[in-house]
């Protein structure tokens, strides 16, 4: 849910903000994961894929890059049991603008031209999605 009340549907914005960012929905090239970083979990190699190829990277400079590099090795350990890290990973990744609340308070826009919801599963499901939720199932039963 996003914050305050919906705007009325054919409001005149008077308030645009000039460091307001309207993104490309296009997936970056992304970059490949460092091997000195030592990941070694699937979910610390997956959220490295998954952030290095988003919208928002488009606009990154190295100093974005280590901030990701240090979230994931974060992931990596978080993956590994140490759930404590799991309010400090949210934190980070708010900054980038993980959520639509998180996109919608840094004033962001993913421009969707065919009006589809942006994270709509495939039919189906994928076997990696599967893989995601057994390591997580595990990891939060013990």
């Amino acid at each position: 849910m996003t914050r305050g009340p919906a705007p009325k549907p054919n409001a005149v914005r008077r308030n645009a903000h000039p460091g307001a960012q309207e993104l490309a929905p296009d997936v970056q090239p992304g970059r490949e994961l460092p091997k000195a970083l030592g990941i070694t979990s699937g979910g610390g190699k997956r959220f490295w894929r998954t952030w290095s190829q988003a919208p928002q990277t488009a606009t990154w400079v190295a100093t974005d890059w280590a901030e990701l590099e240090i979230t994931t090795k974060l992931v990596d350990e978080f993956f590994k049991g140490d759930t404590k890290l799991a309010g400090e990973i949210r934190q980070r990744v708010a900054k980038w603008g993980a959520t639509v609340e998180d996109r919608n308070r840094l004033r962001m826009k993913i421009e969707d031209p065919e009006n589809e919801p942006e994270n709509e599963a495939p039919a189906g499901g994928s076997s990696e999605a599967q893989i995601t939720d057994e390591e997580l199932y595990k990891m939060l039963s013990q």
